[in-house]
């Protein structure tokens, strides 16, 4: 039986959660809303953010990006960073703008009071390009260095903060457009109200599986299974098309070479427009405007394009196609690593600077050699047929230690004599501010100038496939860039209007996504020596179904309706759209994928392997073996909650009132008491 204490004590403590309850109720029924259930309740209650997250990856030296520092969610107060003047006292959630990054991250690295007390930090959504700001690279001042085929500390990016290539533990959120404003909202909510006993605060749940187990380094976490590799699929695809029944190309080989993927410190927002997409867009142009010459056949060398990914972690695109051509594997069926006479790269090309009226780019070599000089002539000789166009060419800097970060510092270090030339919009150090930072957007680069290298890039290596500097002019003019394409190229592949649910993606993939992004991804499957891989990215499939669509020859079979392999060998099926029951067509194309992953990784018996360094791969010894952790979840919400002095009032008042209700119980019970024995 309950005693009348207990019985007053539950009392009076329904009696106060009702009040308070129906209080809440009240207040949300003047606000309009109506609960329902609990999920209606939880809605009320918490509000997701829209953000994109700086997540942790892992090398065979230990780890890099952002995490939350334990096994459980973090949550604290936001607030902007331009009101820590002072040091914090307490655990914040750091609201930056995107000019503020740079500054507040050598903060925390150089003042530990105010960094223990970083909670998390979240980044406004900017606007992109503006001639106003200082920019933001997160890179290093010189990408890759490890891999230069020359010694030396040059600054090729003189603004990079390589904070992306530090390790922080906290998280880190880049806010879309519209939470930027609600989050601003809710900081100035903080700001207005920090005397009063609610805050608003963010909730990270970033957790990391290679932080919560304890593997911090590629080596082991490959092991432990808590990451896997970074890598994706290269394309290469050639003009004429090599018939690779017959046998390997007997031509000396040109290649053009450039790449699809870009990095970020935000791993969804690896845009990437100017570096180096501008670069793969003009090459897609340019090889538009080759495959309608006729007399392709009658040139005197084979012109190969290759597109490479993972190319800004390690240059795992290009160094795997190397090593694939040594073993003379399927996937580079057709091509001879000896038979490489001349490389062509074509690199950022979308800020190329308009000095009187020109857009001018500049030609970086390794070396003054014969065949760089071949290049450089054959580039003077396009540009002079594309009076109208207004181009100009010059010759880098001689001042400058090597060729700049590029694919073709995987081809030197294979070979250091090999031949050829980089493309790029700079002379002596970018002049892209934005270089592997989210910003590198549309608004970051100018259509007019991917055109313009487009138009160089075809007329050259028509010049130089025909090994003649006086070829047919009527030909050389009749080779003109598709201006409209190359807008086309920029709006699927560079933004989210339309994206890759344009008319020009949808012809040969169904996209995963709208909004292209082109970080390299992971390895989710075995690595696939065939052109039909059970798991390839957008941007992958899109490329490759574009360059076997522009160098396919036609054939009596060729046209035929597919759903996989095409029976007549030779021939590839395009434009399925990714649908298992949409179906392409049969076209003769050597266009092949290329698996692109570390030199130094073997997938066997079900799992990765980490290989021993080799001296005959030189490049290997300094690969860092990039694997990026699994994560359960990754989720930013934000709520209200009272601080801890109304939570020790509300105590005090409790136990206060529990004491009175006790008492007045104690007090009423003696009352009756003496009535009842009086009467």
């Amino acid at each position: 039986m309950m005693s009348h204490s207990s019985f007053s004590f539950s009392c009076s403590s329904f009696f106060i959660s009702i009040v308070l309850l129906s209080c809440h109720l009240l207040s949300a029924t003047e606000d309009g809303n109506a609960w329902e259930s609990v999920p209606d309740l939880e809605k009320v209650m918490y509000l997701t953010v829209k953000g994109f997250p700086c997540v942790r990856l892992l090398n065979v030296s230990g780890e890099i990006g952002c995490s939350n520092p334990g096994h459980g969610k973090v949550a604290a107060p936001i607030m902007r960073y331009k009101n820590t003047e002072e040091n914090l006292i307490k655990q914040s959630t750091i609201l930056v703008s995107a000019n503020e990054i740079n500054d507040l991250f050598k903060r925390i690295s150089k003042d530990e009071l105010f960094a223990k007390n970083v909670a998390g930090v979240l980044v406004e959504s900017g606007t992109g390009y503006d001639l106003n700001s200082p920019g933001f690279s997160p890179a290093t001042t010189f990408p890759l260095a490890e891999f230069a085929p020359y010694y030396n500390n040059y600054k090729w990016n003189p603004i990079g903060s390589g904070i992306m290539m530090d390790q922080w533990n906290f998280p880190v959120f880049l806010l879309s457009k519209n939470s930027t404003l609600i989050v601003q909202e809710i900081a100035n909510k903080n700001e207005e109200s920090k005397n009063t006993h609610l805050m608003n605060v963010a909730e990270f749940d970033l957790v990391m599986q290679t932080t919560k187990r304890g593997t911090h380094n590629s080596s082991i976490c490959l092991e432990k299974k808590t990451c896997l590799p970074l890598g994706g699929y290269s394309v290469w695809s050639s003009l004429p098309s090599i018939n690779i029944t017959l046998s390997k190309s007997t031509k000396p080989l040109i290649l053009a070479i450039t790449s699809m993927d870009s990095a970020s410190f935000f791993r969804d927002q690896s845009i990437g427009a100017d570096s180096p997409l501008s670069g793969m867009i003009s090459m897609l142009a340019a090889v538009d405007a080759l495959s309608h010459i006729n007399d392709l056949h009658e040139l005197k060398k084979q012109l190969v394009f290759l597109v490479f990914t993972g190319e800004s972690w390690g240059y795992l695109g290009s160094r795997r196609f190397l090593a694939e051509l040594d073993m003379g594997t399927d996937v580079v069926n057709g091509l001879k690593s000896t038979m490489i006479e001349k490389v062509l790269e074509i690199g950022s090309v979308g800020k190329a600077s308009f000095e009187r009226g020109n857009a001018t780019f500049f030609v970086h070599a390794e070396k003054d050699s014969s065949p760089v000089k071949d290049i450089f002539s054959a580039m003077e000789h396009a540009t002079l047929s594309l009076q109208s166009t207004n181009i100009e060419i010059k010759m880098a800097d001689i001042a400058n230690p090597g060729v700049p970060p590029s694919s073709m510092m995987s081809f030197l270090g294979k070979n250091s004599s090999t031949s050829g030339i980089v493309l790029e919009e700079f002379d002596t150090a970018f002049t892209n501010n934005y270089y592997n930072s989210h910003l590198d957007n549309t608004s970051n680069i100018k259509a007019s100038s991917i055109l313009a290298a487009a138009n160089l890039v075809a007329r050259t290596l028509y010049i130089l496939a025909r090994d003649d500097l006086g070829p047919n002019a009527s030909v050389l003019n009749s080779i003109n860039v598709n201006a409209s394409l190359v807008e086309e190229l920029v709006g699927c592949l560079l933004s989210c209007e339309p994206g890759l649910s344009c008319s020009l993606v949808k012809k040969y993939i169904s996209p995963s996504t709208t909004c292209p992004n082109h970080y390299v991804g992971v390895f989710l499957d075995v690595p696939s020596n065939t052109n039909y891989p059970g798991y390839v990215d957008d941007t992958s499939r899109f490329v490759w179904n574009f360059l076997a669509d522009r160098t396919s020859v036609t054939s009596e079979s060729s046209g035929s309706s597919c759903l996989g392999e095409c029976s007549v060998a030779g021939e590839i099926c395009i434009g399925r759209g990714g649908n298992a029951e949409s179906k392409g067509r049969c076209v003769v194309s050597s266009t092949r994928y290329v698996p692109a992953y570390s030199t130094r990784l073997k997938f066997e018996g079900d799992e990765w392997q980490v290989l021993p360094g080799n001296s005959s791969d030189p490049l290997g010894l300094v690969d860092p073996i990039w694997t990026e952790s699994y994560w359960d979840s990754i989720g930013l919400r934000v709520y209200k909650v009272q601080s801890s002095i109304l939570d020790h009032i509300v105590v005090v008042g409790g136990i206060s009132i529990t004491v009175l209700s006790y008492a007045a119980a104690i007090f009423t019970r003696t009352f009756f008491v003496k009535v009842i024995k009086h009467d």
